[in-house]
């Protein structure tokens, strides 16, 4: 079964996320409780492939990562 992804960006403000911010499937408008994959990229960028298990639609977002600094 092929999936067809597209990346969609993330504007995330609070470091937990919350069952409201949880992607829904943009075809069937499932709500997807874990992603399917993650990578962390270049300059604290971390990538999540979802796919919807209810009709099989795939996409990736992207989410930025500061550094804390302990002192």
């Amino acid at each position: 079964m092929s999936a067809v992804a597209e990346v969609l960006p993330s504007d995330l403000h609070h470091s937990a996320p919350r069952g409201s911010d949880l992607p829904a499937c943009a075809v069937c408008a499932d709500t997807m409780i874990a992603a399917e994959a993650s990578a962390f990229l270049m300059d604290g960028v971390i990538s999540y492939l979802w796919t919807c298990e209810t009709c099989g639609y795939g996409f990736v977002t992207k989410h930025a990562v500061r550094r804390m600094i302990c002192s």
